[in-house]
Formats: structure tokens, C-alpha cells, sequence
């Protein structure tokens, strides 16, 4: 195992442990804790609470990222009795043959799997001014009075949300014409309300253009349309994509072909065009999910040793976002399903409708299921509300084994809780949920 990662911050356990899930969804938890006291939900409540003392929370966090790298990484490879650890770069000298530091080692196969890091984008003056990527973000030990977020899609929705809850004046620019533009369009619009009614401003169809350093303060310089307008703030954070870790691979050497975006390309057995290499994870680019990535080692290690030929069905792998509320998907949209041909329904159920939402005082939110509208089979799901990254895999199963909305609605489902939103939204093909009682099979 060559193990060295090219994304800044990174030791073993790559970049969920260290940079990425697991720090960034703690101070997404505290941030959403304290603006949760700030709301003051419930009466009758003593929400008197004084302010946030970052320092402690970075400790917190820190210690926290210490702790599973140990017992979740650090651990697990020393009881690995047939794996030798090397931190160095891999690079191929050729197919059969890697170079890591001053050691050469011959490999009957490989599994690349050096993962992505933050990409930045090109603009004019961007030389000349310090700014923040993610992992960068994860690292400050001091709020700033106010950030600027370059993209729209999840790692900027995550980062706007928890600034702007820690109390920073958040301003987000998106290139396109709605946030998270390959999500249903009724998450997106109900997500930016919800963000906007929270503090963050959102600026959609923003081009960058340049970016300027001036008395302490950053500015971006942005067209939209004809216009261009100027923002300004103490920080300036990019959350624009992700670039393979592939420059050091040399993978010419070992006949490995990349894309033009320099990510490896793989076959649906995770083979790349060489017949002894094998990749997975961010490296071979979109989606890029921490527990697709290592779904992927799986069944690539599997198609290596045992020759199964297993594939990934991308169709079921589920995505979310950890905003407030959160964001989850499986599955088609209903406008890829259309494009498929397919005869489309759907049935977006408010979250005010579902009775646990109102029992614990929050009913924000959306359920979209997209069904075939001949066999009724649900094609895709798709939710925002409160912990819907917990409440998808119905979803996943759904999608994955082929079930249709009747096989939902025939699931006796626990009452009250926020999951039976799921079957609401089953039901609410046939009729007005409004009008049921609760528990009504």
C-alpha cells in the first residue's frame, strides 16, 4: 500500500477522515446546534446561550479527526498481517513496475486509487491573493466577519450553511441559473429559500472574472448578463470541483489512459486500459462519494483476485448533501427519465403534510418520487428535509430492487416518524393526503 495523498492536509485515511466528511459534518453539527438555539423553536424554553468560542470547537473537531484516524485507519492497517504501508508517492515506471521513494516493486496488478483534491479555477489577479480551499476552510482557527463561496453544488451549500450559522455574512456566487443544477429543480428552489431566509445571499448565473486583494479585503468580479459586479469580503473560498491526483502517477509508462480532464479512465469492471490496472474512487472522476469510492476498491479488488466481473450500478448509489435541512437522492430525475422515453409521474409531497414534522417543529422540506407511470416503479427519490441523508435508503432499495409505490404503501411504516414521509409521498398518487387520518394504511 503506497499511501502518500496529494491534497493538503491529508496523513493516512485520505481525505473523508482528514478534510473532508468527517470534520466538515462536525462543524456542521455545531453550527446547526447553536442556530438552533438562536431560533428558539419550542416556548416554555430557556435559550439563554452566550456566544461561540471557535477555538474550543476547532480542538473539538481536531480531536475528534485524531481519534477515528487512529481507530478506523491507524489500527486497522496494523492488523493487516500481509500489508506493508510505504508514505511515498507510487509513480509507474511500467506496468508491472512502481517507483515509491528510493524502492521499486513489481506488482502482478494495481489498484490506483490517489483520489482528487480542490480545483481552481483560472481567473485574472488570482496570483496575488491568498484565498481558501475546503480543506483550507477546515483548518481556520478564527472565524472571519464575512466569506465569499465560488459554487453552488455541495461542498459550497455545506460551507455557506455553516458559516452563515456560525454567524459569518456568507455570499454565494453560482455559475449557473440555480444551485445544484443537476438536482430536481424543487430542491434547489426550496434549499435556496431556505438558505436566503438563513442569512447567506446567492447571486445565480455569476461568471468569474477576476479577484483583487485591496486594504485587508478580498473582491471578486463577476458578469452576469451584460453586467459586472464586484463583491467584497475578508475570505474568499472556491468550491469549484475537484482535479485527479494523477500528475505523478506517469501513467503513460504503464499504458493508462486519462480523460482530457486528466481523471482515469476505467471500463465497468474498474479495469483502465491497461489489463493489470485497475482504479477507483475520485480518481476516475464524477461521482466523486466517499462510500462509492470504497464500494468501488471493493469490486475492483474482487474482479482482480477472483475474477467475479462485478460492476457498479451508479443508478443506486445515493447522494446527500448536509445542509439544513439536508438534501438526498437516488436514482433518475424526472428529466432524465423523460429524456429516457419514459412516460413520467410525480408526486412532490410538502413535509408540512407528514405529522412528525410538525411534532418536532420543523416542516420544511420536499418528497419527490419519479415513477414509470405505466408500472409505477420508482425510478428515483428525492428529499429535502430534516436528516433526509438518513432517511434515503428506502429509497436506495427501492430503486435498486425494482419496487413500485404499491410495495411502499403495503409497508406498514412506524408512527409518528420522519421516514413515513416516504409512503406519504407513495400514497399521494392515489389521493389528497391532507385529508387522511394519521396511520392510515
Amino acid at each position: 500500500m503506497i499511501g502518500r495523498n496529494a491534497t493538503k492536509g491529508t496523513v493516512l485515511g485520505g481525505t473523508c477522515i482528514n478534510v473532508g466528511c468527517v470534520p466538515s459534518k462536525r462543524l456542521l453539527t455545531v453550527s446547526t446546534f447553536f442556530r438552533e438555539l438562536g431560533e428558539r423553536r419550542f416556548r416554555g424554553v430557556d435559550y439563554r446561550v452566550g456566544g461561540i468560542d471557535y477555538e474550543k470547537v476547532f480542538q473539538e473537531k481536531k480531536r475528534l479527526v485524531e481519534k477515528l484516524r487512529n481507530e478506523k485507519y491507524g489500527t486497522v492497517l496494523e492488523s493487516l498481517e500481509n500489508v506493508t504501508y510505504i508514505n511515498s508517492f507510487g509513480s509507474f515506471i511500467d506496468e508491472n513496475t512502481i517507483k515509491a521513494g528510493k524502492a521499486e516493486i513489481a506488482a502482478k496488478n494495481t489498484l490506483v486509487a490517489t483520489g482528487a483534491r480542490a480545483m481552481i479555477p483560472e481567473i485574472e489577479g488570482l496570483q496575488k491573493v491568498d484565498y481558501l480551499t475546503n480543506e483550507d476552510a477546515l483548518s481556520l482557527r478564527k472565524l472571519p466577519d464575512s466569506i465569499l463561496i465560488v459554487g453552488g453544488r455541495a461542498i459550497g451549500l455545506e460551507f455557506a450553511q455553516m458559516f452563515s450559522d456560525f454567524g459569518v455574512k456568507v455570499t454565494l456566487l453560482q455559475r449557473s441559473s440555480r444551485i445544484i443544477p443537476n438536482w430536481e429543480p424543487e430542491i434547489s428552489e426550496y434549499l435556496k429559500g431556505y438558505l436566503e431566509k438563513g442569512g447567506v445571499k446567492i447571486v445565480t448565473n455569476a461568471e468569474l472574472v477576476g479577484i483583487d486583494k485591496n486594504r485587508g479585503k478580498k473582491t471578486l468580479k463577476a458578469r452576469i448578463g451584460e453586467e459586472t459586479f464586484y463583491y467584497e469580503a475578508d475570505e474568499v473560498l472556491f468550491a469549484t470541483g475537484r482535479v485527479a491526483n494523477t500528475e505523478k502517477l506517469n501513467a503513460t509508462a504503464a499504458g493508462v489512459r486519462l480523460d482530457g480532464k486528466k481523471f482515469v479512465v476505467v471500463d465497468k469492471e474498474l479495469r483502465t486500459s491497461s489489463k493489470a490496472i485497475y482504479a477507483a474512487g475520485d480518481v476516475t472522476g464524477q461521482p466523486m462519494l466517499e462510500t462509492l469510492a470504497a464500494k468501488e476498491g471493493n469490486v475492483a479488488t474482487s474482479n482482480i483476485f477472483q475474477h467475479t466481473k462485478k460492476r457498479i450500478n451508479l443508478n443506486e448509489i445515493p447522494n446527500a448533501i448536509f445542509t439544513y435541512p439536508e438534501a438526498a437522492m437516488v436514482g433518475r430525475t424526472e428529466e432524465q427519465v423523460v429524456k429516457d422515453g419514459i412516460r413520467c409521474a410525480c408526486s412532490p409531497l410538502d413535509f408540512a403534510l407528514v405529522p412528525k414534522a410538525k411534532i418536532v417543529g420543523d416542516d420544511r422540506g420536499v418528497v419527490k418520487i419519479v415513477i414509470d407511470h405505466k408500472t409505477k416503479k420508482i425510478l428515483g427519490v428525492h428529499m429535502l428535509a430534516p436528516h433526509a441523508a438518513d432517511m434515503i435508503h428506502e429509497g436506495v432499495l427501492a430503486v435498486k430492487f425494482g419496487l413500485s409505490i404499491d410495495d411502499i404503501i403495503d409497508t406498514v411504516h412506524v408512527f409518528p416518524t420522519l421516514s413515513e414521509s416516504f409512503k406519504l409521498a407513495a400514497q399521494s398518487f392515489y389521493e389528497d393526503v391532507s385529508r387522511l387520518s394519521c396511520c392510515t394504511a
